[in-house]
């Protein structure tokens, strides 16, 4: 993949190795992928976690949803705002979670404004793929990248990612801001520095 150069081709040659992959692989990657950040130490000491709902062929985070809610961790999970910003509401169980305007799964709790993700100890955060410095290749919206720009230095935000996803370079743009760190499958946590 290193010849592919254009943020456009490099999504949809990772979306098309996602598509490829079957839905036991993505699951048993789902999983350990939840329990290598569940022994993380900064997941295990966080007040406050940031997080997402998985979609389609990304690593699943339902499960690390529901382990840190019952772990008594408060997780807030974003709203999508009409001009691509996020807002922030908590997770308070799968059955909290409803269908968003764009067909995502969203909090249904009172949203707590976009400023709410500075509070997280910990941010978990989508992406297509990461380099080895922690720039991210999200889907393509900006949505995360104003959201990690509210995010302080010394706050760990980390990418799920399959095992092939962490690659040499991705192409990157001056607003595109990088992750702490990746957890895939087989490496668990890597930390970028």
């Amino acid at each position: 993949m290193q010849d592919i150069v254009s943020k456009s081709d490099l999504r949809a040659e990772l979306r098309r190795r996602r598509a490829a992959m079957t839905p036991d692989d993505r699951a048993a990657a789902g999983r350990s992928i939840r329990d290598a950040l569940l022994s993380v130490p900064e997941v295990e000491m966080a007040g406050t976690i940031a997080a997402y709902v998985s979609i389609g062929t990304e690593p699943d985070t339902r499960g690390l949803l529901f382990a840190l809610w019952k772990r008594g961790a408060y997780v807030i999970l974003p709203r999508v705002l009409p001009d691509g910003d996020l807002d922030w509401a908590s997770y308070e169980g799968p059955d909290s979670l409803v269908e968003g305007p764009r067909g995502c799964l969203e909090p249904s709790e009172p949203p707590r404004g976009p400023g709410a993700v500075a509070s997280a100890d910990v941010v978990i955060v989508p992406a297509l793929a990461t380099d080895r410095t922690g720039m991210r290749l999200g889907r393509g919206g900006g949505s995360y990248d104003r959201a990690l720009a509210r995010v302080g230095p010394a706050i760990l935000t980390v990418a799920p990612l399959y095992d092939s996803e962490v690659l040499p370079t991705v192409p990157a743009e001056p607003h595109d801001r990088r992750v702490r760190a990746a957890a895939t499958p087989s490496d668990g946590l890597l930390r970028f520095g």
